[in-house]
């Protein structure tokens, strides 16, 4: 082993709010907040996710891959419906695509992100 994990980094133009979006979906703490760089996760000893400021983020497509979306979120849920509202009233919409285990998203910057059970 080299190394262990530490963080998934996220660029956005709104580190503080996508941060409290995540936050808010994922029942994560905040663990560190600057004006540039914010981090959430279960434990501030624990990987988590960072929110990096990018002002001219290209947010991903969806489903034309251009721009690419380069990575997403999959979250696990126990009731679809009650997490879809949830990510909605957050400020999540729904993107076309997903089945009957899986629903598409786009997170307040535009980040692909799915609901999974």
């Amino acid at each position: 082993m080299t190394g262990r994990w530490h963080g998934l980094v996220i660029d956005t133009p709104d580190p503080r709010g996508l941060a409290t979006f995540y936050q808010e979906l994922l029942g994560f703490v905040r663990v560190q907040d600057d004006d540039h760089w914010v981090v959430i996760g279960d434990a501030p000893d624990r990987p988590g996710l960072a929110f990096q400021l990018a002002p001219d983020l290209q947010p991903p497509g969806w489903p034309d891959a251009s721009p690419p979306q380069q990575m997403h979120l999959d979250i696990a849920v126990q009731d679809m419906d009650q997490a879809e509202q949830h990510a909605l009233s957050l400020g999540a919409a729904r993107l076309p695509g997903g089945s009957e285990t899986f629903r598409v998203y786009k997170d307040p910057s535009g980040h692909p992100f799915c609901l999974c059970v």
